[in-house]
């Protein structure tokens, strides 16, 4: 028997008797996996089996009891199956398991609802009386409709009293979802009865408008209620199709209903039977219709006609009337008893409705304006733990000390005279900032946004300068070796003449660097000798040690993920950051993910610069921009031609960029040089073509979306970009950048794949502006704020109900969350627990550095 095997056939063991609380082994069994793995490759364990055992324990400490038992019992199947040798016992059930329903013998997933185990049912079963009065008299199980066609007659139903507790019991302890039905519904992610609770509908059909016959419209949404007059089944189509009529009259008219292969229909409305319709009035030969309505009866709850019927998300063999009554059950039962996170004070300041409404009303409303609150009430919620999560971490970030890096104001007026230009207001504002920070005892935890070309490297230089007159060194790390050549040399052009700092102390670092110098320049470091060095990932590399690191500025921040930041970072006590973007932020977003990151703005382009010429051309006038194309080149210029991604694969985006390279060198521009740039290229490769084309080697540059990061390539003059639609606003603004950067008219062609007006309305958008932040804001309305997210994306797409686009209720959570932040930052007041609680949940899927 494999010892690794063996150990964790015991694990299980010991895990179950223990009843599945997690404990079998010190920390948790997700502390065992990394040992246990290598004990198991050590032995010889197959490769699958380990990666079976790895995928299913992962998670275990985020399941509940119920799906515990479950995991773990799949996984004593799946290695009885694959050794037949092992000795594993059946695994005990946990109490939820020990209430669920009696199964009627060969009927499975079909759990009876005449037979619902509960306290008296228990007793009369020797083995479960223990369980009785610890579980099963204060927690009965909640019991709905089971799932059933519409042939079939209601069933009489016990709905006990549920507590809270029960928001983590598995589906299955609803009477009519038996194992079957619980793994369709897993497809929609949801296990247990508060993942139900919280699957909110995705739209609403309002048949709340009640209306006789005579004053129906041809083209509205209603609800009629009468008598079945007649019903009628026609076969159609040569006999593959059942065609269902039946004429409804409520004495002020009559109306057809037609419904398609639901012969069982005629079970049910039967002439004369009372029935509730709901759904869209059509017209047919001059007559009224409705072509498969919502129908019930009249004595029944409505669930799905007269009202405001909530549509959830489905999966195949899920019907929205089963989900729709199960949920209502759940709803009904469960709503209540769910305690409020948001202490009274919130509520009342921020005028909103109890949770326990919320929750009623955002699944089954009483009417339009109950809906808006109840959407209004969770919205706030999330962007209220949001808020606090954010002002928690900038507040922690702000706790931690550092050494002050202070400097005279001679010093300033040193530094700025010896640039070789004169500083804009913006821009001498952005120094202070850094400036102040800098001379704090606290680290610095700046965002410095900027348009293309507004002069944000001259203050991260400025920083850098600070640091070094403080005998501190820098880290200036971007996102690939060409920028960092680029930002290398910038440096070196502006820091020793203007901070003193000899350009032998400046060092470039990048993959190409040779092995020898690396060797030189980490020396350098970690004895102190270099104070700055620019380079790429390859400064997070283990060997690159600093002795005093007191400033890391980061280029284009959202190129970088959080873990490698935080790997920067530990590099020194504590150091100084400075992460610049050239996309501008939305307010609202700057408000919300980038909200723990002091902000500065350089909103000013510096005097000179010319604008670019932005004009919409259409797919017609191609011809003409390629001339206009060559126009440029003979007068000594070069171009960008931009393609987009292609239905996302990149394999597709290569080969279009190919096809137009061999395209326009062997028909436009066959006198010309044409470079050819994607991202299936190698980086060596892509950084070789870009260096030729800022080398003037290529006259034309075909390329897809890889150079939106941009190189200054001041002889570039024209930017093409096709299928300029399939990209937002901000990207194309980003594109727009890459020319313009000397001392020529430069021109931003767009060409998007169709005539379609709507396109053209937002790409004009270009045309009118050439303000980064205008075209932000218009792109999070058009597009959402995925494009501005980056790496920060986890965390803050998982938002529900609420939207990054709503500034009001942004700015109104802020003031609920910066005043209750203020009076008890760590929640520790009782009238807190539970918002303690929640904001741990809420967070666990974004925990640590955002920034």
């Amino acid at each position: 028997m494999n010892p690794a095997l063996k150990k964790l056939t015991k694990y299980i063991h010991l895990e179950a008797d223990r009843g599945y609380d997690n404990r079998a082994v010190v920390g948790g069994l997700q502390n065992m996996l990394q040992p246990w793995e290598a004990e198991a490759r050590a032995t010889g364990l197959p490769n699958e089996t380990i990666e079976v055992v790895l995928a299913k324990l992962k998670d275990y400490p985020q399941l509940a009891t119920d799906t515990r038992r479950q995991v773990l019992d799949d996984l004593k199947t799946q290695l009885k199956t694959d050794f037949p040798e092992l000795e594993i016992r059946v695994l005990p059930k946990t109490d939820h398991e020990l209430r669920r329903p009696i199964q009627r013998s060969g009927d499975e997933d079909r759990p009876s609802t005449e037979a619902i185990l509960t306290p008296e049912i228990a007793e009369d079963i020797p083995e479960k009386a223990k369980v009785v009065e610890k579980v099963i008299k204060p927690l009965a199980t909640l019991a709905i409709e089971p799932e059933r066609t519409e042939a079939e007659e209601p069933k009489k139903i016990v709905k006990p009293s549920e507590p809270p507790a029960a928001m983590e019991a598995p589906l299955t302890t609803i009477a009519g979802i038996g194992p079957k039905s619980a793994k369709t519904l897993r497809k929609l992610n949801l296990e247990t009865l508060g993942d139900l609770l919280w699957h909110l509908p995705r739209r609403y059909d309002d048949y709340s408008q009640l209306k006789t016959i005579n004053r129906l419209w041809y083209g509205e949404e209603v609800t009629v209620i009468g008598t079945v007059e007649d019903i009628q089944v026609r076969t159609v189509r040569s006999g593959r199709m059942k065609l269902i009529e039946a004429v409804i009259s409520d004495g002020s008219g009559s109306l057809r209903a037609t419904w398609f292969n639901q012969p069982w229909i005629t079970d049910k409305l039967r002439p004369g039977r009372p029935i509730v319709l709901s759904g869209k009035v059509d017209q047919y030969l001059g007559r009224l219709t409705m072509n498969n309505p919502e129908w019930e009866a009249l004595d029944r709850k409505q669930l799905h006609t007269n009202r405001i019927v909530p549509v959830y998300p489905l999966t195949a063999g899920v019907t929205s009337k089963w989900l729709r009554r199960v949920i209502h059950s759940v709803v009904t039962r469960l709503a209540p008893r769910v305690p409020d996170p948001l202490p009274q004070s919130v509520l009342q300041s921020a005028d909103l409705v109890t949770l326990k409404i919320a929750l009623q009303q955002i699944h089954f409303p009483d009417d339009m304006e109950q809906l808006r609150r109840a959407q209004h009430r969770l919205a706030f919620d999330e962007m209220f733990l949001l808020q606090l999560g954010v002002l928690r971490q900038k507040n922690e970030w702000d706790q931690l000390s550092c050494q002050p890096l202070p400097v005279d104001d001679a010093w300033i007026t040193s530094f700025t005279e010896a640039l070789p230009y004169t500083l804009t207001l913006a821009q001498q504002n952005a120094f202070m900032d850094v400036r102040n920070d800098l001379a704090t005892p606290h680290p610095m935890n700046r965002l410095l946004q900027g348009d293309v070309g507004s002069g944000k490297t001259v203050i991260a230089a400025a920083g850098i300068g600070i640091t070094a007159k403080n005998h501190s060194q820098s880290a200036y790390m971007a996102p690939t070796s060409i920028l960092a050549e680029q930002h290398y040399q910038t440096m070196l052009d502006l820091l020793p003449p203007a901070a003193g700092i000899p350009a032998e102390k400046i060092k470039l670092l990048i993959g190409a660097t040779p092995e020898a110098e690396k060797k030189s320049i980490r020396e350098g470091l970690a004895e102190g000798e270099i104070q700055i060095v620019i380079g790429t990932h390859a400064l997070l590399e283990e060997p690159v040690n600093f002795n005093r690191l007191g400033l890391v500025v980061i280029d284009e921040q959202h190129r970088f993920g959080v873990d490698q930041r935080a790997t920067l970072r530990e590099k020194g006590d504590n150091p100084n950051l400075i992460v610049m973007t050239a996309t501008p932020i939305p307010r609202s977003l700057a408000l919300t993910i980038y909200g723990d990151l002091d902000l500065t703005v350089i909103g000013e382009m510096p005097p000179g610069r010319l604008p670019v010429e932005t004009r919409v051309l259409m797919p017609i006038e191609r011809p003409r921009a390629h001339r206009f194309i060559a126009s440029q080149i003979e007068k000594g210029h070069q171009a960008f031609i931009i393609y987009p991604l292609v239905e996302g694969s990149e394999k597709l985006q290569a080969k279009a960029a190919v096809d137009e390279h061999q395209r326009f060198q062997q028909e436009f521009f066959i006198e010309y040089k044409v470079g050819l740039l994607h991202g299936r290229m190698r980086q060596d490769e892509k950084e070789a073509i870009m260096a030729g084309f800022r080398a003037g080697e290529y006259h034309v540059l075909v390329s897809t979306s890889v150079v939106e990061v941009g190189v200054d390539i001041p002889n570039a003059t024209v930017m093409l970009i096709e299928g300029a639609n399939r990209f937002g606003l901000a990207q194309l603004h980003q594109f727009r950048g890459r020319v313009g950067r000397g001392e020529y008219k430069s021109y931003c062609l767009l060409i998007p794949d169709s005539e379609d007006e709507a396109d053209n309305e937002r790409l004009s958008a270009l045309e009118s502006t050439n303000d980064g932040f205008k075209l932000a804001e218009l792109d999070l309305d058009y597009r959402g704020p995925g494009d501005f997210l980056g790496t920060r994306q986890h965390g803050f797409a998982e938002l529900h109900t609420a939207r990054l686009t709503d500034v009001k209720l942004i700015e109104k959570a802020r003031k609920e969350a910066v005043r209750l932040f203020n009076k008890d930052p760590l929640l520790e007041r009782d009238e807190h627990t539970l918002l303690a609680q929640e904001m741990i949940r809420f967070w666990t899927t974004g925990k640590g550095e955002i920034s």
